[in-house]
């Protein structure tokens, strides 16, 4: 399995709202993979509790400088300290992962997993069902 992008590629450093066929609106990174929201973690306060093989499958999103938001609202961005004392992104205060199941842009094959891994709508929502399951990896950007 090919993991996504290197995590301190510049491209990773943004946010922006694209619009999945299965899913309606979510939010991507800079690269296009989804990112996610834990239902174990808290939004507030905003907590992180995905750590050690968590955080090997599930990558934070780090925190590091200014991220390029797109369609997204700048409020509803933050960051949260981890647990390691690294910084992760929050939106709407839930901190924001990437899945090493994601192979490609596009994809969310870390929707439902253990019942606690969504992808996020722009407004920091998570989004439990698909509105169209033939296409579960198509992304019109």
């Amino acid at each position: 399995m090919e993991m996504p992008a290197d995590q301190t590629d510049p491209a990773k450093a943004a946010l922006r709202a694209a619009r999945a066929f299965d899913l309606g609106p979510v939010v991507v990174d800079g690269s296009g993979f989804a990112v996610y929201r834990y239902d174990r973690d808290s939004a507030k306060p905003s907590r992180s509790r995905c750590t050690d093989d968590c955080a090997q499958k599930w990558l934070p999103v780090r925190a590091s400088g200014d991220v390029k938001l797109t369609g997204i609202d700048r409020d509803l961005v933050g960051s949260v300290t981890r647990p390691d004392g690294t910084d992760q992104v929050t939106l709407a205060g839930w901190p924001l992962y990437r899945f090493t199941g994601d192979e490609m842009p596009g994809q969310t094959a870390g929707q439902g997993a253990d019942r606690a891994w969504f992808p996020l709508s722009p407004d920091g929502r998570k989004i439990e069902t698909t509105t169209d399951t033939w296409r579960t990896d198509a992304f019109r950007i």
